[in-house]
């Protein structure tokens, strides 16, 4: 049976790129990772968003870009290590990333 997972070498981390979307917790970030897909009938290209629990030693902020690598297991949940903040969010990004509304706006 073939994967369509990509190979990798053994003891080589995966590591992926995204934004933090929460940053309430100790040490702890929740990171927002997109990746683009192709539909299988229909062939357009279509975001799909996975969730991570990191763990930030680094004090990353929500809206903030990071890299993160796989690692042990730190908890329940926690899978992920924060090792770069690759771009600082701007208040705008940091809003966004949050979910937060501003005056005026409404849900879509």
């Amino acid at each position: 049976m073939t994967d369509n997972k990509p190979e990798i070498a053994p003891g080589r981390r995966q590591a992926r790129v995204g934004v933090v979307k929460t940053a309430k917790m100790q040490k702890t970030v929740v990171v927002k990772v997109e990746r683009l897909v192709r539909h299988a009938f229909y062939g357009k290209t279509i975001r799909r968003t996975s969730t991570f629990m990191a763990h930030d030693e680094l004090g990353a902020m929500a809206g903030d870009r990071v890299r993160i690598v796989e690692a042990r297991p730190l908890s329940a949940r926690k899978r992920w290590r924060v090792t770069e903040i690759l771009e600082r969010a701007t208040a705008e990004a940091a809003a966004d990333a949050a979910g937060v509304r501003g005056a005026g706006e409404t849900a879509p």
